[in-house]
């Protein structure tokens, strides 16, 4: 789930030849369902999406979740795979 517009995953699916499907939340309304939201007047951005990592299953159900305070922070490939792993998903 990207805060993109479709178009720009769309792009960024045919030059990197990704075979999944990304989707995008441009909208942002999922990011807010999930508490991925920040909404700060103080901000010259004022309403943007923290990092987050989501694991959903062919059912729809959130089988993991990770916000990150710090958008830098990443999960490594061996967290996530084994957040995917564990889920079932």
């Amino acid at each position: 789930m990207s805060a993109d517009a479709a178009a720009t995953l769309k792009a960024f699916t045919d030059v990197n030849h990704v075979k999944h499907l990304l989707l995008a939340d441009f909208r942002r309304q999922m990011l807010l369902a999930y508490g991925a939201m920040v909404t700060d007047e103080n901000s010259p951005v004022y309403r943007y999406g923290k990092r987050a990592f989501f694991v959903i299953d062919r059912q729809g159900i959130v089988r993991f979740m990770k916000i990150m305070d710090n958008p830098l922070d990443l999960l490594t490939p061996e967290d996530l795979l084994k957040a995917v792993k564990e889920s079932g998903a």
